[in-house]
């Protein structure tokens, strides 16, 4: 059984998101003044007495809405609303009753879900009047301050009491970060795979800001996509909400099994590619290659290999990465990636024994010594995997500081011929054998 959902809704800037960043630990969600900076569902673990559920920040919800961005949110409220086992209905105590938490509420008893009224910015009890949201006719307010924390804990054990009872908790997924520039079409792929517009697609570049986590099954192997704000060049970056998605989109990276880098076909890889594959490369993640709008690309029977073969010449770590070929607009490929993600799982928690890996070093070097310093001999005595995800091999020599970078690559590229890694960075450490 999945863990129950809690949906977080209000209008604008009650602090929806601070809550949620009160009740799960960090700053998962962005937080800003500006009204309306949660546009998408934003997904995260939540633990509370033993009980763990999926907590959902959601965007504002405006009356009458008119511009597009404005409906989008309204439609992901909606259908986070319709999905959540509990609500948490959160009004502010500062300004108190506003006319559009009634027609919150008229929303919230059309769905029949259970909720929690909720309170927020109660930051002193004792001078805050909270009252008058008994007018509402949805229960006792429950109140809260996401600024200095009072009072979480009580709403947090509301919250648990109205769950059902505590279902099997599940093995923790495998988590899938995402990322690519703005515009590229990560939302639009993610959607495919789920089935369900569940993030707020637009032609305006950069609509995505937070790094969504959305949980699905597949092969009977639970996997959480992030789908994260589009990275841009430092210089285009302000000091604004854009600053923190960029940085959010890294934290994710971090946080990630497997990274999707999204590229649009008829842009080709760009520099901005190239770093953040770098990103995810050195951050020891699993890559995959997605070329998106692959649709639009005039093209032979050969222009998927010379795209390849351009963006290896630009990245050489990119040869050793799966490319996929994607329409998330036709869904042409686009369910294959969920078995490349899987495949490339696989080969990132692959253990080799340490007498293959011994047996292959002896073959590597008989193929070719490593080069000897001046006056001082250099040998390389045994190795042995001493990591997975990413795999990383320790090879143990005499003078380990002396054997050249070359050299290194060969011993990485023999490894990798014998034992393959797709789609994974392989770490070669050199460590000098004990006396």
């Amino acid at each position: 059984m999945s863990i129950p959902t809690v949906a977080i809704v209000g209008r604008p800037n009650v602090g929806k998101s601070a809550l949620f960043n009160r009740i799960v630990g960090g700053h998962a969600a962005i937080v800003s003044d500006e009204p309306g900076t949660t546009r998408d569902r934003h997904f995260a673990r939540a633990d509370w007495a033993g009980r763990a559920f999926w907590l959902v920040d959601t965007g504002g919800l405006v009356e009458d809405p008119h511009l597009p961005m404005d409906v989008a949110i309204r439609r992901q409220v909606l259908q986070a609303i319709d999905e959540a086992d509990l609500l948490l209905f959160v009004v502010d105590a500062r300004t108190g009753v506003h006319p559009s938490d009634a027609r919150i509420l008229d929303l919230l008893r059309d769905a029949r879900r259970p909720w929690l009224l909720v309170a927020n910015k109660v930051d002193d009890p004792g001078s805050t009047d909270f009252y008058e949201f008994y007018e509402l006719g949805a229960g006792d307010p429950v109140p809260v301050s996401a600024l200095n924390g009072k009072s979480s804990g009580d709403l947090l054990d509301a919250v648990v009491a109205r769950m059902l009872p505590a279902a099997t908790e599940p093995e923790r997924g495998l988590r899938i970060a995402v990322v690519g520039r703005p515009n590229v079409g990560k939302s639009s792929i993610v959607n495919r795979l789920l089935g369900a517009e569940r993030l707020v697609v637009s032609a305006e570049p950069g609509t995505t800001r937070d790094a969504i986590d959305t949980p699905m099954q597949y092969h009977g192997r639970e996997l959480v996509f992030v789908d994260t704000a589009g990275l841009r060049r430092q210089s285009r970056v302000g000091e604004g909400v854009e600053f923190y998605a960029a940085l959010r989109t890294r934290r994710a990276i971090e946080r990630a099994d497997v990274c999707v880098l999204v590229l649009d076909a008829t842009a080709g890889l760009e520099g901005q590619d190239l770093k953040i594959a770098a990103l995810a490369w050195e951050a020891g993640r699993g890559l995959i290659v997605v070329v998106n709008k692959w649709d639009l690309k005039e093209k032979d029977d050969k222009t998927a290999a010379r795209f390849e073969k351009e963006c290896v010449e630009k990245a050489p770590f990119l040869a050793f990465v799966p490319f996929l070929f994607t329409s998330a607009l036709t869904g042409q490929r686009v369910t294959r990636i969920l078995d490349v993600v899987l495949e490339v799982a696989a080969e990132r928690e692959k253990r080799i024994s340490t007498s293959d890996v011994n047996a292959t070093l002896e073959a590597l070097v008989a193929r070719r010594q490593p080069p000897q310093a001046a006056g001082l001999e250099v040998r390389l005595l045994y190795a042995t995997q001493v990591e997975v995800a990413p795999p990383t091999i320790a090879v143990f020599g005499n003078r380990p500081e002396l054997v050249q970078e070359h050299y290194v690559r060969y011993l990485h590229n023999g490894f990798r011929a014998a034992w393959g890694w797709t789609g994974n960075p392989l770490r070669i450490l050199l460590r000098r054998k004990a006396a």
